[in-house]
C-alpha cells in the first residue's frame, strides 16, 4: 500500500520529465517550433518548473497571459523569449520592455504604449494579434490596416520589432476553424503589403496542432498538451502519445465503521445502504477539488476504486470503501497517468461537468507540489 511522506496530508506530484518528453513528441509530430504556454502557474503544475522542462524538450519560446507572469519567470532565471498577451487597460509596458518580454498587441492604443516603452538601445518586440472570429481580444478587423501601417512605421524608426502575428481558433468545428484560418492568411497577406515580415506566425494551439497541419505556420502554441492531457473529448492522452505530468493524491486521515442509514457529509445527500467503512480524504474544494463532482467522482485506494460519498467539503471528502481493508495513512489517488493505473483527470472533469484544463489549473496553493520520482 502506498503512503505519502510523513506529515503530508495532500500533494501533487509533478513529473517534469513527462513535460519534456511531451514537448519533444509534439515537436516531432508538428515539425514546428513550439511556444510552451505556462500561464496560470503552468496550468497548476508550477510555471518555472514547467517552463524549464519545456525548454529542455526543445520549446523555443514561453507563453504567458500576463506580464507579471513573464516577469516572475525572468526573476527565476529564465532567459528564453517570453510572450505575454493579455493586458489591463492603460497598462504601462516599461517594466516588461526592460525585462525583454515580447508583448501581444490587440489594439492601436497597446501598440502606442509598447512604442512608448522603447529605449534608446532597445526596440520592443511585439506580436500583433488579429481577431479572426473568436470574439475575444485581438485587433478588430476594421482597425487592422491602421495598426499594421503604424506598426510598420514604428518598426522603421526603431521603436518596435514586429516579431510575430498571431490569432486563436475556437475549436468549434473544422469549418469554423478553417474559416478563421482563411481570415488569418488574409491578415498575413495584408501585413506583407505594409512591409511587415514577422518571423513567428502562430495560430494553432494544442487542438489545432493535432487537427489542422495548415494552421501550424512557423510555430504552435502548446498549453494543455505539454502537460500530457488531451484537448479532445474523444481521444485520450495515450492515444495522442502524451504522458500526464500531474498526480494528485492525499493520505487517508480517518477510517470508521458505520451502520446502515448513516448520513455522510453536509446535507446527508448520501446515506449508507448497509454496514460499511468510510474513509476520510483530507482534500477539498479549497484545494481545487470541485464540489460539483460530489457523488460522481471516485478515488483509488490500494488498487481498488471507491466512490465519493456525499458532498465534497472545503477541506475533505468521504469515500465508501465497503469491507475493503483501508487504514489511516493509505494513499487515496485522485488522478494521474491512467497507463500506470491511476484514474484519469477526465473522470473528475466529467463528474464536475467541466474539462481537464480546469481540474489541473484550479489545484490550489495549499497542495504542495513535489517532483515525482523517476
Amino acid at each position: 500500500m502506498s503512503h505519502l511522506p510523513a506529515g503530508t496530508m495532500r500533494e501533487a506530484l509533478i513529473d517534469t520529465s513527462a513535460i519534456t518528453e511531451n514537448v519533444r513528441h509534439l515537436r516531432r509530430l508538428t515539425d514546428s517550433d513550439v511556444i510552451a504556454v505556462v500561464k496560470a502557474d503552468g496550468y497548476g503544475h508550477g510555471a518555472v518548473r514547467s517552463a524549464n522542462a519545456a525548454l529542455v524538450g526543445g520549446a523555443n519560446r514561453i507563453g504567458v497571459a500576463e506580464i507579471a507572469e513573464g516577469l516572475a519567470l525572468r526573476r527565476a532565471g529564465i532567459d528564453a523569449p517570453i510572450l505575454a498577451w493579455l493586458h489591463a487597460p492603460g497598462a504601462s509596458f516599461a517594466e516588461a520592455a526592460a525585462a525583454g518580454l515580447e508583448l501581444g498587441i490587440s489594439s492601436f492604443d497597446q501598440l502606442l504604449a509598447a512604442a512608448a516603452a522603447a529605449s534608446a538601445v532597445r526596440a520592443v518586440a511585439v506580436h500583433l494579434k488579429v481577431e479572426t472570429g473568436l470574439g475575444r481580444n485581438g485587433i478588430a478587423p476594421a482597425d487592422v490596416p491602421t495598426v499594421f501601417a503604424e506598426a510598420a512605421r514604428l518598426e522603421r524608426i526603431g521603436k518596435l520589432r514586429v516579431v510575430g502575428i498571431f490569432s486563436h481558433l475556437s475549436n468549434t468545428s473544422e469549418a469554423d476553424d478553417r474559416a478563421a484560418l482563411a481570415r488569418f492568411e488574409d491578415a498575413l497577406a495584408l501585413a506583407a503589403t505594409y512591409g511587415l515580415t514577422p518571423r513567428v506566425r502562430h495560430l494553432a494551439a494544442s487542438h489545432a496542432a493535432f487537427e489542422i497541419p495548415e494552421a501550424r505556420f512557423d510555430c504552435v502554441r502548446l498549453g494543455i498538451a505539454i502537460y500530457g492531457l488531451s484537448p479532445f473529448a474523444d481521444r485520450t492522452s495515450a492515444e495522442l502519445g502524451l504522458r500526464p505530468a500531474m498526480t494528485l493524491r492525499a493520505g487517508v486521515a480517518a477510517v470508521r465503521r458505520v451502520p446502515a442509514g448513516q448520513g455522510v457529509s453536509y446535507g446527508y445527500t448520501h446515506r449508507t445502504e448497509g454496514d460499511t467503512t468510510l474513509a476520510l480524504v483530507p482534500i477539498g474544494y479549497a484545494d481545487g477539488v470541485p464540489r460539483a463532482a460530489s457523488g460522481g467522482a471516485a478515488v483509488r485506494i490500494g488498487g481498488a476504486t471507491f466512490p465519493v460519498a456525499g458532498r465534497i467539503a472545503m477541506d475533505q471528502f468521504v469515500v465508501d470503501v465497503g469491507d475493503h481493508p483501508v487504514a489511516v495513512g493509505d494513499e487515496a489517488l485522485l488522478f494521474g497517468d491512467p497507463t500506470l493505473g491511476a484514474p484519469p483527470v477526465e473522470a473528475w472533469a466529467d463528474a464536475a461537468g467541466t474539462i481537464n484544463y480546469e481540474i489541473v489549473t484550479r489545484i490550489g496553493p495549499r497542495v504542495p507540489r513535489r517532483e515525482a520520482a523517476r
